[in-house]
């Protein structure tokens, strides 16, 4: 009987110290998604977001705690740097985090310092106290991204690719502090939605004496949407024409007939009617250039003066 109890007793004492603090001394983690909404890669500036970082550490005796954040790629990955959200065809978004809203220092890792290093906090929790805390995540899109096709990025922080450490004693530098991991997730998420611009340049007809020949002029329309976005560009029948090739340029009650067209021999007119007259393509991230054939045929000569009209260029997409 003597000799169950002495090991038994020897079995109590033996239980690990580790064990003994984690009961003494415990924190627990949270993280916010990283949500960027939806994203205008058109515009070629960068996007901000933030997330948060839940800290909450409790003592039975009382400790000072280091604590130790780490961020890895996340599942999209990382270059030189630079993270990464995967969306479309394997398509990827570039975006960094940050631990100040200036976003000048990265946040990252004690084992991928390329990205950064990891966040470092020390909490003084009381006898049978607790004490929580958060940090935000300064996260930025990257800017320069107009080829990144319409959809939904993401990337996955979980498992190996977040670990927050703590200690209940001392100043661990966090580059060795392995201590107590634990894994929470998050994602972090942007929408590239379809998105077009459109500027025009005038067409100038010139100055003539009288109109018994056929005057032709060129005008320019430059479009840029989204990588793979298809688009029609129509033009109307601008302030009081009857179809593509019978606009009018006015001055007062007077007009001169004229038309425009999708072709330098004035076959094809340009109009408003998808499927039928208007100028289709994909967009590519970039500006695509389209040439405005116009014609003004042979017609009674009006009083001089200048005539002028006004088009209105729509883009479907």
């Amino acid at each position: 009987m003597l000799r169950l109890i002495l090991i038994l007793l020897t079995l109590i004492f033996l239980q690990p110290l580790s064990a003994v603090a984690q009961v003494l001394n415990n924190c627990s983690f949270s993280v916010t998604n990283v949500n960027f909404g939806t994203v205008n890669t058109l515009a070629g500036g960068v996007v901000d977001t933030t997330g948060t970082v839940n800290v909450t550490c409790n003592s039975t005796l009382g400790a000072t705690f280091r604590v130790c954040l780490n961020l890895n790629a996340g599942v999209g990955g990382a270059t030189s740097g630079i993270r990464h959200m995967t969306g479309p065809g394997g398509s990827r978004l570039d975006y960094r985090l940050y631990k100040d809203a200036a976003r000048a220092t990265p946040w990252g890792s004690r084992t991928l310092t390329t990205l950064g290093t990891p966040v470092a906090l020390q909490l003084s929790v009381p006898i049978l106290g607790s004490v929580s805390t958060t940090r935000t995540i300064y996260a930025r899109v990257a800017g320069n991204q107009q080829a990144a096709p319409p959809g939904t990025y993401t990337s996955t922080f979980s498992g190996g690719q977040v670990e927050f450490n703590w200690r209940a004693s001392g100043t661990t530098d966090c580059n060795a502090l392995t201590r107590n991991p634990t894994r929470p997730s998050f994602n972090v998420q942007a929408i590239v939605a379809p998105n077009c611009n459109v500027t025009a340049q005038d067409i100038n007809f010139g100055d003539h004496g009288v109109l018994d020949t056929e005057v032709s002029a060129t005008g320019a329309i430059s479009v840029n949407c989204t990588s793979g976005t298809t688009y029609n560009i129509g033009l109307n029948n601008g302030l009081n024409g009857d179809g593509p090739t019978q606009r009018r340029m006015s001055l007062g009650d007077q007009a001169i007939t004229y038309g425009l067209y999708r072709d330098a021999a004035h076959s094809q007119p340009w109009g408003n009617t998808i499927g039928s007259d208007t100028v289709s393509g994909a967009g590519v991230g970039g500006e695509q250039n389209l040439s405005v054939y116009g014609r003004v045929p042979a017609q009674m000569t009006p009083s001089p003066g200048t005539y002028s009209d006004t088009v209105v260029v729509t883009v479907t997409y």
